[in-house]
């Protein structure tokens, strides 16, 4: 009888694996945008940067999908914004005073934990780049958080893709960042919880996180960030794959570029592209989306 009860468990057990197989391969077939018009860290241009407030602004405009980037709290949480340490350019203490630039490397997010971090003033000082920016005090959200407003605020809409960028280096590993194993699994943590995963492109400039995500979650869609003169083939024998999109510095972007990522199956989507000169020279180009500081100009 014993014996029965195991087989049973067994089989029982095997078709819930099945099942997770189904909805992971189901997961793949979801259709990204036929352009991807991405707001820069939310929006920026317009907006403080890598925030709730901004990626409201920026589905608001109507885009395909958000960028942003993560970082790890020393507490190790998961949490969207892009410096290593808090920048005395735009960001004020949790007693809007001003960081001075003697302190630019003292508050390192890696070694902060979160319910210290979210009490600096993120909005109140515009970041001098970008003068349209406005002015209203925010803070550094955790991921988890950002995806369910996001989710929320978008529902009825439409349904938003995430292009979320690791911010991580070999040399950052253990003062900045953690190791790239780490980082991926806390960072897919979320992702996962959250029920996002067709919808999610992980980019990086470092491919250790890309080669993690590439061998632990293969449905995982991933860009390869690039900012070097080397031929497309030279970096993909350095990631060792072929990932579903390159994304380089837009001035590196030429017809060559297109021509053999999209004989691969691989998207270009080249960064930062700020006026709407720009925009229109690399549509020409064939590039298969977008991301700017300034969303209002992709969709106008």
């Amino acid at each position: 009888m014993k014996k029965v009860i195991c087989v049973a468990t067994v089989a029982l057990l095997s078709l819930s694996a099945c099942k997770t197989v189904q909805k992971s391969n189901t997961m793949t077939k979801v259709e990204f945008p036929a352009f991807s018009t991405e707001g820069h860290r939310g929006a920026r241009g317009l907006m403080p940067e890598n925030t709730i407030i901004g990626m409201r602004h920026a589905i608001d405009l109507g885009i395909t999908t958000l960028e942003m980037d993560t970082h790890i709290t020393k507490d190790g949480k998961v949490v969207v914004t892009h410096d290593d340490y808090l920048s005395p350019s735009f960001m004020l203490t949790p007693e809007g005073k001003e960081i001075p630039k003697s302190d630019a490397k003292k508050y390192a997010v890696y070694q902060m934990d979160y319910s210290l971090l979210k009490q600096f003033d993120l909005g109140t000082k515009v970041n001098a780049g970008f003068p349209e920016q406005k002015k209203i005090k925010s803070y550094i959200p955790l991921l988890s958080d950002l995806i369910d407003d996001a989710q929320s605020y978008s529902k009825g809409k439409k349904q938003m893709f995430y292009n979320i960028e690791t911010k991580c280096s070999a040399k950052g590993d253990g003062i900045v960042n953690p190791g790239p194993e780490e980082f991926v699994k806390l960072l897919m943590d979320v992702i996962e919880k959250k029920g996002i995963t067709p919808y999610v492109v992980i980019q990086s400039f470092d491919k250790r996180t890309l080669q993690v995500l590439n061998k632990k979650y293969p449905h995982v869609r991933t860009s390869f960030l690039i900012n070097n003169k080397k031929t497309v083939e030279e970096n993909l024998a350095d990631l060792g794959f072929n990932p579903f999109i390159i994304s380089p510095l837009y001035k590196l972007v030429n017809e060559e570029m297109v021509k053999k990522c999209h004989e691969k199956k691989i998207k270009v989507i080249p960064w930062t592209v700020n006026t709407k000169e720009e925009i229109v020279a690399m549509k020409q180009l064939n590039v298969d989306g977008i991301i700017s500081d300034y969303p209002n100009l992709l969709v106008n």
